[in-house]
């Protein structure tokens, strides 16, 4: 949607996470919620190590940053992720109120915040972040193409 100056810092740290999914041989996805400047919660994909489905990286960022807050409502939060959000994903970020959402790489194929159903702009979302695409993309991207690429 549009860049804004970010804390270069906390999409780093989701590289971080990224890279270290990749070494589990989980897709190379990571997030990282903030609060107040803060790192509040950080994960990387482990739907293969935990044989589950939902265990995006911003999915167990969220879950992890609830518990640190106490909150299931993440209200002045923001999530760093590296991959645009999958619409599993973009209904958790929704349902969890954060404010802001900052990520890297688009996804044409499985992305549904600026791609395919576009949730936070859609009928059925209750609460939709202020989203800032594209930070650290070239970054992000050659992640998730070398990972794809040695597995072919």
């Amino acid at each position: 949607m549009q860049r804004s100056a970010v804390n270069s810092g906390f999409m780093a740290r989701a590289l971080d996470e990224a890279r270290a999914a990749a070494a589990r041989g989980e897709v190379p996805v990571g997030a990282v919620v903030v609060r107040e400047g803060a790192v509040i919660a950080a994960a990387g994909n482990r739907t293969l190590e935990l044989n589950d489905p939902t265990a995006h990286a911003e999915v167990l960022a969220l879950r992890a940053a609830g518990q640190a807050i106490g909150s299931e409502r993440l209200i002045g939060c923001d999530l760093y992720v590296t991959l645009e959000p999958c619409t599993m994903c973009a209904g958790a970020i929704s349902f969890a109120r954060l404010r802001r959402l900052y990520y890297g790489a688009g996804d044409e194929k499985g992305g549904a915040v600026d791609h395919n159903v576009r949730f936070f702009a859609s009928a059925g979302c209750h609460h939709a972040p202020e989203v800032y695409s594209g930070i650290a993309e070239a970054e992000a991207a050659a992640l998730l193409r070398d990972f794809f690429r040695a597995r072919r």
